[in-house]
């Protein structure tokens, strides 16, 4: 789909291109998790919504290996994520932030509850010289 971009509300005459989905259109994997990366044609950002059934556990995992950290924001609901762990309680409007080697499970209450998870490879700051930042180690 392609937009004009518009500046300060006038309009450039150059043309932008984006993608849009809705996540209740993707089919959910392990119950209620819409991975929207590869839909929306993202390389470096992965973001998941997390419809998560009462009592719902999501399998522990890292991401040492690939060397995503993860932002975990909870949008309805309350429930807990497991990290290291360390029992972290989460209410509405709460966000978290994981380091890629860190174990991580969400476990749900006992009434539905949903997150947005946001997951991009650790940036890497540049080294003397450099004039930009580099990513490494995105799998989605």
């Amino acid at each position: 789909m392609q937009r004009e971009t518009y500046f300060g509300g006038r309009c450039t005459g150059r043309m932008s291109t984006y993608k849009r989905v809705n996540y209740r259109e993707i089919e959910p994997v392990s119950g209620g998790m819409h991975f929207l990366r590869e839909p929306l044609d993202s390389e470096q950002v992965g973001v998941t919504i997390t419809r998560c059934e009462p009592n719902w556990k999501s399998r522990p995992h890292d991401h040492a290996e690939n060397g995503h950290e993860e932002i975990y924001v909870l949008i309805e609901g309350t429930a807990t994520v497991v990290i290291d762990g360390e029992s972290v309680r989460m209410e509405e409007g709460d966000a978290v932030w994981i380091p890629p080697e860190a174990t991580r499970q969400i476990r749900n209450d006992d009434e539905e509850a949903a997150f947005v998870l946001v997951s991009a490879p650790v940036s890497i700051e540049p080294e003397a010289g450099d004039t930009e930042w580099s990513t490494d180690g995105f799998v989605g």
